[in-house]
C-alpha cells in the first residue's frame, strides 16, 4: 500500500460528508471515486493529496511518494508556448540530477558504515530520474501534446491564445510527463475529443503508477479501473473488480438486503400478532415476554434511502419536413486556417448524429453552421418545413440570469407551465424540494448544466444541437438526459466524448477529419466496425477517404475490391440480425430489472404483508422476473460471443485479400 485512508470523518459545519471513510491504494492500481454530485469526491481526493483537512482519522503516505492531482478548474499560465509550459517539469529532472551529483561526490568520500545509507537513496533518485524521461523531455512532451489532441502547430502557440479547455490539456499533460507515483484525477476526460479519451485511457492502463479517479464516463471507468469506492449515505465503500463487476456486486447487495428487510419484517409482524393475541392469556405469558424481549433486542434492518430517479415525459417538437437541414458548398475558413472547403451534408428527420473526429477538426464549428449561430464563408445553408433550432454549448450557462432562483428561471422559458408542472420537469434533473428556489447565483457548475439543459426540453426545438451536454454531469444527471434524447421525437446532433451516450442515442455517425466528412448511416458500433476494416496494421489512424482511394488505385485492382467489399458485406449482414437480436435482448433485460426492482421496493412496504393474495403474487412474479431475466443474460452472453466469431472470420477474410 502507498497510501492508506483510516477513518477519516470530514464534516462543513453541520454536514457531515463521510464518516469513517477508510481505503487503500496499492502501487499499481485504478481505483474510481464515485458518488452523486456534492458528496464529497473533490473533498476527498484534496485530503489524499494534503489541501484539504480532516476532522477524525488519519492519512499515510509510503515514504518518499509523490502525487500528482489535476483539478477540475483551469490553472493559471502565462510567458510560455503550450511545449514549454509541458517541459517546464524538467525543473524537477534538473533538480534531480543536481542531487545525484552531490551524492556522487558523498559516495566517494563516505565512511563505510554511510555507504548503504548512499546508495539506497542513489538508486531511488535513479530510478525516479529515469521514469520522469531523463533527457527526453522534448519528445515526450510532444508525444503526450498529441495524444491529448494538439497538432503540431499549436504545440508551439503561446498558452494565453487557449481556451480553458485547452489550458487543461496542458495541464494534464504537464502532470502526465512528470509521472507521479499517485495520479488524482477529478473528471479527466471533460476537455477531451473522444479519440483523446481513448488514448488517453491505453496511457493509463501502462502507466506504471496508481490512479484514483473521479468521472461519470462509463465506457471510460469500464475500460479502466479494477477498484471502486463509492460515497454514499455518508459513507465510503469499497469494491474489487471492473466497474461492471462493482453495479453487478451493489444490485445484489441491494437485493439481499431488501429480501433481508423483508424477511425481517414478516418476522416482526408474526412476532407481534402474537404478543397481541396472547397478551392477556396467562398460560402464554412467558412466551408473550420472551417475545416481548426479542424485539426489543432486534437490531432492526434499515434500508437506505431511495435514490431520486424521476421519470418525466418530455414535450415532443413539432414535426419537421423529411429534409430538417441541408448544406451545401458550405466553405469555412478563420485566417489562414481553412477548415471546411465545398462541404455537402443532408440530415433527415429522425436522425441522431454523433460528430466524431479529433480536437481542432471542426466539429464544433460544424455543430455551429448547422445550428445557425456561425455564417459560413460561402455556401447554402437551408432548413426544412417547421425546423426550429435550439443550440446548447457549455459556454451557454454563462447566459442564465444570476438573481433568478432555478424555478423563475425554468418559468422564463415555459409560459403557461404551471407551478407543479415546473417543478416535475426539475425533479427529473435532480432538483427537488428546496432545491428549486436556490439562485441561479449559488449553483455549481453541474447544477447550471442541468438548468440550462431543462429549459432546453421545455419547448424542444424539432432540431436539437449539442455540444458536450454531459461535461460536469454525474452518472445520475447523464441518465436523465439519456432518456429524455432517446424518447425525443426531433432530430439530434451532438458532440461528446461520452462513449455510452453515444452508443445509446446515436443512429448516424458523422466522421469529421482533414477538412471533410464521411458519413456512416449506422450506430456507433457499427462506425467502430467499418473504421477497422481500413484500420492499417500499425494501429495508426485510418486514412482520409482521399488519400484511401489515392492509395487504392495503385495498389488493388477492380477485382480486388469487389471480392474485399462483398466479404465486408456478407459479414455486416450476418452480424446486423445478431446486433439488433442484442438490442431487443437488452431492452428486455432494462424493462425487467426496472420491473424487479419495482417489486423489491413493493415488498419492502411492510403493509403489503396484510394483503396475503397480493403479497404471493408479488412473490411468484418475482420470482418468474429473476428466472426470465436469468435466461436473458445468458442469451446476451450467448450473441454477443456469436458476433464476436463474426467479426474475427471477417477480419481473417479482409487480410487474406
Amino acid at each position: 500500500m502507498i497510501i492508506a485512508v483510516d477513518n477519516v470523518t470530514k464534516t462543513f459545519g453541520d454536514r457531515v460528508l463521510f464518516a469513517g471513510a477508510t481505503l487503500r491504494v496499492g502501487l499499481r492500481d485504478r481505483w474510481a471515486l464515485l458518488g452523486p454530485n456534492g458528496s464529497g469526491k473533490t473533498t476527498l481526493l484534496e485530503i489524499v493529496c494534503g489541501q484539504a483537512g480532516i476532522d477524525a482519522g488519519t492519512v499515510t503516505l509510503a515514504k518518499g511518494v509523490t502525487i500528482g492531482y489535476l483539478r477540475q478548474e483551469a490553472i493559471e499560465m502565462h510567458g510560455r508556448t503550450a511545449l514549454e509550459e509541458v517541459m517546464a517539469v524538467g525543473d524537477e529532472v534538473s533538480t534531480l540530477e543536481h542531487r545525484m551529483s552531490v551524492l556522487e561526490t558523498q559516495l566517494g568520500e563516505a565512511e563505510e558504515q554511510e555507504l548503504e545509507r548512499l546508495l539506497a537513496e542513489y538508486g531511488r533518485l535513479t530510478d525516479r530520474f529515469e521514469n520522469a524521461g531523463g533527457y527526453t523531455y522534448e519528445s515526450d512532451a510532444r508525444a503526450v501534446l498529441s495524444g491529448l489532441g494538439f497538432s503540431e502547430a499549436q504545440v508551439n502557440r503561446p498558452v494565453e491564445e487557449f481556451s480553458g479547455g485547452g489550458l487543461m490539456r496542458i495541464a494534464m499533460a504537464r502532470l502526465l510527463l512528470q509521472q507521479p507515483d499517485v495520479l488524482l484525477l477529478d473528471e479527466p476526460t471533460n476537455h477531451l475529443d473522444l479519440e483523446s479519451v481513448i488514448w488517453f485511457e491505453g496511457f493509463l492502463k501502462s502507466y506504471e503508477g496508481a490512479v484514483v479517479l473521479v468521472s461519470h464516463d462509463r465506457a471510460f471507468l469500464e475500460g479502466l479501473v479494477d477498484h471502486v469506492a463509492e460515497i454514499d449515505q455518508r459513507g465510503l465503500k469499497t469494491y474489487t473488480g471492473s466497474y461492471a463487476r462493482y453495479l453487478g456486486t451493489r444490485e445484489l447487495e441491494a437485493e439481499q438486503l431488501r429480501a433481508a428487510f423483508a424477511n425481517q419484517q414478516r418476522k416482526i409482524v408474526e412476532t407481534e400478532r402474537f404478543i397481541e393475541r396472547f397478551r392477556y392469556k396467562e398460560s402464554k405469558a412467558r412466551q408473550v415476554q420472551s417475545r416481548v424481549k426479542m424485539l426489543e433486542k432486534l437490531e432492526r434492518i434499515e434500508l437506505p434511502e431511495a435514490k431520486k430517479q424521476v421519470r418525466f415525459e418530455f414535450p415532443q417538437p413539432v414535426r419537421t419536413g423529411e429534409e430538417v437541414v441541408v448544406l451545401r458548398g458550405v466553405a469555412k475558413a478563420f485566417g489562414d486556417n481553412v477548415v471546411y472547403n465545398d462541404l455537402d451534408l443532408t440530415l433527415y428527420r429522425g436522425d441522431r448524429v454523433a460528430l466524431v473526429g479529433p480536437n481542432g477538426a471542426g466539429k464544433s464549428t460544424l455543430l455551429k453552421m448547422i445550428a445557425g449561430v456561425l455564417a459560413s464563408d460561402r455556401g447554402e445553408r437551408r432548413l426544412g418545413h417547421h425546423a426550429e433550432v435550439a443550440y446548447f454549448a457549455q459556454h451557454q450557462l454563462e447566459a442564465l440570469t444570476p438573481t433568478r432562483t432555478v424555478l423563475e428561471e425554468l418559468d422564463a422559458a415555459a409560459p403557461g407551465w404551471t407551478p407543479q408542472e415546473g417543478r416535475r420537469l426539475l425533479g427529473a434533473f435532480l432538483f427537488g424540494g428546496d432545491d428549486v428556489l436556490k439562485k441561479v447565483s449559488v449553483l455549481s457548475g453541474g447544477e447550471r448544466c442541468r438548468l440550462a439543459l431543462a429549459k432546453m426540453l421545455v419547448k424542444p426545438a424539432p432540431l436539437l444541437c449539442l455540444d458536450e451536454p454531459t461535461n460536469h454531469l454525474d452518472i445520475v444527471s447523464s441518465d436523465v438526459l439519456e432518456r429524455a434524447l432517446q424518447g425525443f421525437g426531433g432530430t439530434i446532433v451532438l458532440i461528446t466524448h461520452d462513449r455510452h451516450l453515444i452508443r445509446s442515442v446515436a443512429n448516424k455517425i458523422v466522421e469529421v477529419r482533414d477538412g471533410g466528412i464521411v458519413v456512416y448511416a449506422g450506430d456507433f458500433d457499427y462506425y467502430l466496425w467499418k473504421r477497422e476494416q481500413v484500420e492499417q496494421p500499425t494501429g495508426i489512424r485510418a486514412p482520409s477517404a482521399r488519400e484511401a482511394a489515392d492509395a487504392g488505385r495503385l495498389r488493388r485492382s477492380k477485382e480486388d475490391k469487389r471480392v474485399e467489399a462483398e466479404a465486408r458485406n456478407r459479414a455486416y449482414r450476418a452480424s446486423r440480425e445478431k446486433r439488433a437480436r442484442l438490442r431487443e435482448v437488452e431492452a428486455e433485460i432494462e424493462t425487467l430489472q426496472t420491473r424487479d426492482a419495482e417489486i423489491a421496493e413493493e415488498l419492502a412496504d411492510e403493509r403489503v404483508y396484510g394483503e396475503r393474495g397480493h403479497f404471493e403474487g408479488l412473490l411468484e412474479e418475482y420470482a418468474s422476473v429473476r428466472e426470465r431475466l436469468g435466461t436473458l443474460e445468458a442469451e446476451w452472453i450467448d450473441v454477443s460471443e456469436q458476433l464476436e466469431v463474426i467479426q474475427s472470420d471477417s477480419d481473417r477474410g479482409s487480410a487474406s485479400h
